[in-house]
């Protein structure tokens, strides 16, 4: 499972554009977002470069 702190998601639209990023290229990828501590864990075969680029590219930066 991995674990990335992501930048600017306020509400339950920013869950779903993030779940619709990865689930775009992983449709059986898990998708958990915590609003309060801006955490997504994800269980999906996608690299952690991979993830994190799709996040970015949905509008959501990743934070290292």
């Amino acid at each position: 499972m991995l674990s990335l702190k992501v930048s600017g998601m306020t509400c339950g639209g920013c869950i779903n554009a993030v779940t619709r990023a990865i689930q775009a290229q992983d449709p059986q990828a898990v998708v958990q977002a915590d609003l309060a501590s801006q955490i997504v864990k994800l269980e999906t075969s996608l690299s952690e470069a991979q993830a994190s680029q799709l996040i970015t590219d949905a509008g959501f930066p990743v934070v290292q």
